[in-house]
Order: structure tokens, then sequence, then C-alpha cells
């Protein structure tokens, strides 16, 4: 597992202490990936009812607070397959 993935692990269960009902993907260019739901972040890939997939830049920048994830969306930084619903929500949790 990348050092990328493993501090994303850590700083995505500080910020969804409270948990996450849903499942959700993330997909980091050449780093790997994450699963979120309700038992927190971890490394994996299962399937998910939302995939959001950036560069490690952009995510690292979503991650950081820098970049919000709807303006990463707009800008074509961030895209999206599966569940918008799911995805709100999760944006919710990382802002």
């Amino acid at each position: 597992m990348s050092d990328v993935i493993d501090a994303a692990v850590e700083a995505l269960n500080a910020k969804i202490a409270g948990g996450f009902d849903g499942v959700a993907k993330f997909s980091i260019e050449s780093e790997g990936e994450i699963i979120i739901d309700s038992d927190g972040a971890r490394s994996g890939s299962e399937d998910a009812q939302v995939t959001l997939s950036a560069d490690r830049e952009t995510f690292q920048s979503i991650l950081s607070g820098e970049l919000n994830p709807t303006s990463a969306f707009m800008t074509g930084k961030l895209s999206i397959d599966g569940d918008m619903g799911v995805a709100m929500q999760l944006a919710g949790v990382l802002v």
C-alpha cells in the first residue's frame, strides 16, 4: 500500500468519525483505492455505490480542504461514477 493511501485512510477516518451512511470508493491514479462506509475508511477495491476518481494532487487538495469537492467535479479534476446522492453526502463530510 502506498504512503498516500495510508495517510488518506488516517485523515478520512478522522473526518468521518461519526460514520458514513453509504459505500463510496476513492480511486487515486497510480496510488490505489480507498473504501468509505459505515465502518470508516480503509484501503480496498470492493464494489461501491459511487466511485470518485482523481489524481493524487487533486485528492490531497480535497482532503486538506484546499479544494472543494464540488468545484473539483465542476472543473473536471474529479470524476464521479454512480450514485450522485451518495457522492454529495460524502462531499458534505469532507468539507
